[in-house]
């Protein structure tokens, strides 16, 4: 029987329980280093490997749809799979955001900073409306009106 990574360490993956200051330590390292790679990536995939800021979008929301896909398999990790999306969301934001915001000469879509700010608050709060049905949906109860 193997040892996972954070037995052998004695720390947990669990934010609510880091309590020491090697978890801490572990921590913040791995958000550290997470979003300098997840930068990194975006700023190549957008610039530099002929994808451009479409295409560097498309490639990231393939990965994260396989990470998803890949929950439902029981032989891959949910930490790595929690780490690999983690990392991955970095260059998500950072490419999108180049989409919406820079010039169609550079092959982004050129909406600007309120355009783009437009945009995301649409589907943020799109994504949340459809949280909230679907938790409806499945919670009948907690969302009966009370009767007096």
């Amino acid at each position: 029987m193997t040892c996972s990574p954070s037995r052998r360490a004695g720390l947990t993956f669990a934010i609510r329980d880091i309590d020491t200051f090697r978890g801490e330590a572990l921590f913040w390292s791995a958000i550290l280093v997470s979003n300098t790679l997840g930068t990194s990536l975006g700023d190549f995939l957008s610039d530099s490997s002929g994808l451009g800021y479409g295409g560097g979008v498309v490639l990231i929301t393939a990965l994260l749809a396989l990470l998803l896909a890949l929950k439902y398999v029981p032989a891959v990790p949910n930490v790595l799979l929690f780490w690999l999306a983690f990392v991955l969301t970095r260059p998500f934001g950072a490419t999108a955001g180049d989409l919406l915001t820079k010039p169609t000469a550079k092959g982004g879509l050129d909406l600007g900073t309120v355009g783009s700010s437009a945009v995301l608050l649409t589907v943020l709060f799109g994504l949340m409306g459809w949280a909230h049905l679907q938790e409806r949906r499945n919670n009948p109860a907690h969302h009966t009106p009370a009767t007096a």
